[in-house]
């Protein structure tokens, strides 16, 4: 890059890169307008119908660590390319179903994409000048629930003005326009680890994220005690435990244990579960309490479209906070920002219980919400890559990345208990209670107050964890 084009060279990038971040968590909001209406659209039964949400969940859960570590071995571009190109296909798959199998197979492709982020900010860290780099990385955090809170809304208003199929169509087109745009805008990074891949621990890992993840997004509709549900929680503590000895002894194993036990990066990666699990908590509730009939007496009596507008500003929010929670962790420290953030939300979830009662205190508090989550996730990929080697980095923030899922699959299973048990009658149907909210909504800032916790265990002060980075980048050099 010459001085006279990195200017706007590193802009193009970052760009590209954010809006890779944001069309991933558009595919995971796609489909959410349709969630009533799919067992109609698909022929099936409604519990068929929530697989097309599930495998997407699963896809996404193994193929994040496994595409991280893809990237550090073959490079980074070449696995974030194969990643939109899978986005672009699983599109295409689902566009012109009508069945409930090509959907759940498209789904589970666009689920494969989901390494997006972890390899955006990979590469963000390889090739971005210093002063760029913080800034960058939480811009390519928050773009996660930037694309969430957007994609709600334009999702429900094509769904109902056009064609549910035309929302795949269009998911379809901006995947492999954003394959091109990888291809021609963002350089290949020049950091790759040696070494082979990891099938066994591929396998291992797959296998025991599957037996994990399934009971906890279907256990509801199986029984928390039944058989079925417990035989895959005891075969997933077996797997993971044997893959986690095979990890500790293969020479290059997918995900590098003991560097992922160092302090920084498991404090981090347990910050991570719970900051996800207050993020969906949002998610979830805010939503239906915005379209539950006014004739309950809390319910807000909005359509689909409009209470994704909503909730749309709180996206703007995490957005715009991604810069100053940048300098903060630069000038304050990583951690801080972490902290920070985990307060604010948790005082977020306190304005929610005084401000349910109508639509403008939905969008305060969800904009606050959105606020504490846009400087954590900044503060969490500076965390990791500044604990770990560069040739891991991709790798590191897929597991990062998988922590999150984690905690917002939990978050579902939790809340969605809760708010099925908690109901009251409206006429022939049941709904979720006031106090069946109010429980969610103490559960969630308790959650945020955990992670403040969790937080306050993670090694002291790093300042600009960024210039680490650069650090370690210029020794490779050197070398």
């Amino acid at each position: 890059m010459s001085p006279s084009h990195a200017a706007p060279r590193t802009g193009s990038i970052i760009g590209v890169l954010a809006a890779a971040g944001i069309t991933v968590s558009l595919m995971q909001t796609l489909i959410v307008p349709l969630i009533s209406t799919l067992p109609i659209l698909l022929h099936t039964s409604a519990a068929n119908a929530s697989w097309a949400i599930t495998a997407t969940l699963l896809a996404g859960a193994v193929a994040t660590p496994v595409a991280g570590r893809l990237g550090d071995l073959y490079g980074k571009r070449r696995i974030l390319v194969a990643s939109a190109l899978l986005l672009a296909i699983g599109s295409l798959v689902c566009a012109p179903a009508n069945s409930l199998t090509p959907m759940i197979i498209g789904r589970a492709l666009q689920g494969f994409g989901l390494g997006v982020i972890p390899l955006g900010i990979a590469i963000m860290r390889d090739i971005l000048p210093p002063r760029r780099l913080g800034s960058a990385i939480a811009l390519m955090s928050s773009s996660l629930g930037v694309g969430g809170a957007l994609g709600l809304p334009a999702a429900a208003i094509i769904a109902q003005n056009v064609s549910w199929h035309a929302l795949f169509w269009g998911s379809a087109g901006l995947g492999l326009v954003l394959s091109v745009l990888i291809l021609v805008i963002v350089p290949e990074s020049p950091v790759t680890s040696p070494g082979r891949f990891d099938f066994v621990g591929a396998i291992g890992l797959s296998a025991g994220l599957l037996l994990l993840l399934l009971p906890v997004s279907k256990g509801s509709d199986w029984g928390w005690t039944s058989g079925t549900t417990l035989g895959m929680f005891g075969a997933s503590a077996v797997i993971l435990l044997v893959w986690g000895w095979w990890e500790l002894r293969v020479a290059a194993p997918l995900i590098d244990l003991r560097t992922s036990a160092r302090r920084q990066v498991l404090m981090t990666n347990l910050a991570s579960v719970v900051i996800g699990f207050a993020m969906y908590a949002m998610s979830l509730i805010a939503p239906q309490l915005l379209q539950l009939p006014a004739a309950t007496g809390y319910g807000l009596g909005q359509t689909m479209v409009q209470a994704g507008l909503w909730m749309a500003p709180a996206g703007l929010v995490m957005m715009a906070i991604s810069p100053l929670a940048a300098r903060l962790s630069s000038t304050r420290g990583p951690k801080t920002s972490l902290l920070l953030g985990a307060l604010i939300i948790a005082s977020g979830y306190g304005l929610a219980l005084a401000l349910m009662d109508n639509a403008w205190g939905v969008l305060i508090f969800s904009a606050v919400i959105s606020g504490g989550i846009g400087f954590a996730y900044a503060a969490m990929p500076t965390l990791i890559m500044s604990a770990v080697p560069q040739t891991e980095t991709a790798a590191a923030n897929g597991l990062n990345s998988l922590m999150r899922a984690i905690g917002t699959s939990s978050a579902s299973a939790v809340l969605g208990a809760i708010l099925g048990n908690m109901t009251v009658k409206l006429g022939p149907v049941t709904v979720p209670s006031q106090d069946g909210f109010r429980a969610g909504f103490f559960i969630g800032g308790g959650v945020a107050l955990l992670a403040a916790l969790v937080v306050l265990t993670i090694p002291g002060r790093r300042r600009a964890g960024a210039h680490r980075v650069i650090d370690v980048r210029a020794d490779l050099v050197r070398v």
